[in-house]
């Protein structure tokens, strides 16, 4: 079993700035991928980061690309998405995610592909 806590949600205005961090512990494996995915009500949960293993990928979803960044410490085990100029839009749950690739092909931005999950963090931006 992996368990993942995530934090630093929270309220902030729009052009601003947050970092999330995902805290993980328990099993490991060969071959992982951590994620970022967020949630709004009445939508699908999407993708928004991804980093592959101790961070040689990542990957992000358009609507965050040169906005946001994914990184990790494997020092702490810890992955880490830092959110610049955030927009309204950006409001949602924040929910961290690993992928245990037993494969070649690490779906990335595929939702059912990811083995654990946490509880999520709120993220508010203010217009």
């Amino acid at each position: 079993q992996v368990q993942l806590v995530e934090s630093g949600g929270g309220l902030v205005q729009a052009g601003g700035s947050l970092r999330l961090s995902c805290a993980a512990s328990g099993r490991t494996f060969s071959r992982y991928a951590t994620s970022w995915f967020r949630q709004t009500p009445g939508k699908e949960r999407e993708f928004v980061a991804g980093v592959l293993g101790h961070g040689s990928t990542t990957r992000y979803a358009d609507s965050v690309s040169g906005r946001f960044t994914i990184a990790k410490d494997i020092t702490k085990d810890t992955v880490y998405l830092q959110m610049s100029s955030l927009k309204p839009e950006d409001t949602a749950v924040y929910y961290c995610a690993v992928d245990r690739i037993d494969g070649n092909t690490w779906e990335y931005n595929i939702q059912r592909a990811y083995d654990y999950w946490g509880q999520g963090t709120q993220v508010t931006v203010s217009s």
